[in-house]
Order: C-alpha cells, then structure tokens, then sequence
C-alpha cells in the first residue's frame, strides 16, 4: 500500500463519478487517512458523497474564497491530525458569463472570478496550509489540457493556463519546505463540472476516437491512479509536472475544435 499511514485533503469530492471521490477512494484502500472538505449548499453532498468510502472521514467546510475560514480548517486538522501528507486541489468554477462562446463579451469582474476560483486557490490552498504539511508532502491540481483553445470553455481555459504557471511558480517557492507541486491534465470526464461546459459532449466522442489508447468518460480511475502516484512517496522526485492522463490524445496532431 503506497499511502500507508498517510493522511491527506481531498476537496471537490461532490458525487461518487468524480475525480476527487476516485482519488479519495483509491488512497483509502492504499492506506490512507482521507479528510475531505466543502462548502455552502455543496457541503451537504460532499457529506453524502463521502459516507460511500467511509462513515468517519472528517468533512470540514471551507470556502477557498474565505482566507479566515481556511485558516480555520488548517487549526482544526492541525489540533486533531498535527500535520498532513498533501492534498488534492479539485477545485474550479467559472461564471456562465464567462463561458459558452461568450469570450469577447466577458467583463473583467467575471474573467477574475474564473481565475481566483480556478487558478489563485491552489496557491492560497499551498500557502494557508503549508505549516501543517510534513516534509515530503505533496500537493496536486487537478487540470485540463489548454495547450489549444477550445470555444465554449472559454475563460476556464485561461484559468487552467494560469493554473500550470501557478504549478511551476509554487514548485519553485515551496521546493525549500521540501513540498512537491503537480498537476495532472485529464481527458474529459463525466462530471458534474464537465456538465456546465458547453460544447462537453460533442468533444466526447471525438475525444475518444483521437487518444491512441481510447479514452471513458464515465471513468476517472485512470487520473486517480496517477494523481495517488503524485502523492506518494514514488514521485519524490517530481515537482512542478504537468501529467496528462488523457489516453494519449494530447499528443496527437489534427483539432478537435467544434465546428
């Protein structure tokens, strides 16, 4: 078991088809502790979502937007848990002004709330939590391939640009507190964030037919496996990565842009 008697973060867990719920799921069954968190009107199912893996894993609310509230979370894990192994940032909202073809008519308040939510909270996440990971702790973001525009998605697509550099940069800072900063690129997948953008389902199946390896949708066990990978103790070594787990489509010449 690679995550023996490891205790990590898991945020974003909202249904039983996410990646953070497979990831929370296969640290589990590696050995790991798992603490979750949410927040607002979702904080309830991530409690629901979280009782399928295990009655007693903690689910503290913390809104990634409210530094108090995540210093907070950071004082509760710190009295109960002293210190953690990493953690899963899942996190990324845009509002519908920002997306859906409406990228020239989206106003700068919109365009900074993609980034802020999407983009800024994996450094105030690394950041606030930073005096609670232990040496060799690693944090990973959960991204989308933005090497290529893609029409709808729209300003996410520039959070998720802004999102890697963030990687690079708090490689570099937190490298000296020997913490570990990755991403992992995902093919789309079936979620519920994958619902609100528009164009999601005919990318699909062109997905599929473009990645050498094909590519499922409705299983996100692949990225799991290699976000667990990251936060273990295998990639050591590693930092400031992007790994697409995306059945080799990245790769691949020709668009799949939408007509």
């Amino acid at each position: 078991m690679i995550l023996k008697d490891k205790t990590f973060v898991i945020t974003g867990i909202l249904t039983d088809k996410s990646i953070a719920f497979a990831t929370a799921k296969i640290a589990i069954d590696n050995g790991a502790k798992i603490i979750a968190t949410g927040f607002g009107d979702g904080l309830r199912i991530t409690q629901r979502a979280v009782k399928r893996l295990d009655d007693e894993i903690d689910v503290l609310e913390m809104d990634i937007e409210n530094t108090v509230q995540v210093q907070e979370v950071v004082n509760q894990i710190k009295d109960k848990y002293a210190s953690i192994d990493g953690a899963l940032h899942s996190i990324a909202f845009s509002p519908t002004e920002a997306m859906g073809g409406n990228f020239l008519n989206t106003n700068v308040e919109d365009a900074i709330k993609s980034f802020e939510v999407s983009a800024f909270s994996l450094k105030t996440l690394t950041n606030e939590f930073l005096p609670i990971l232990k040496e060799g702790a690693s944090i990973v973001a959960v991204d989308f391939d933005n090497s290529q525009a893609w029409p709808g998605y729209d300003w996410q697509g520039v959070a998720k640009s802004s999102l890697q550099s963030i990687v690079r940069y708090l490689a570099y800072y937190v490298g000296k507190n020997k913490v570990r900063v990755n991403a992992v690129a995902s093919g789309p997948l079936s979620t519920t964030a994958a619902k609100n953008i528009p164009g999601f389902s005919a990318m699909n199946e062109e997905w599929n037919e473009r990645a050498p390896l094909g590519w499922d949708t409705k299983n996100a066990e692949p990225v799991a496996k290699v976000i667990n990978f990251l936060l273990s103790d295998y990639s050591e070594a590693i930092t400031g990565e992007i790994i697409h787990v995306d059945g080799g489509a990245h790769a691949i010449g020709g668009s799949m842009l939408p007509e």
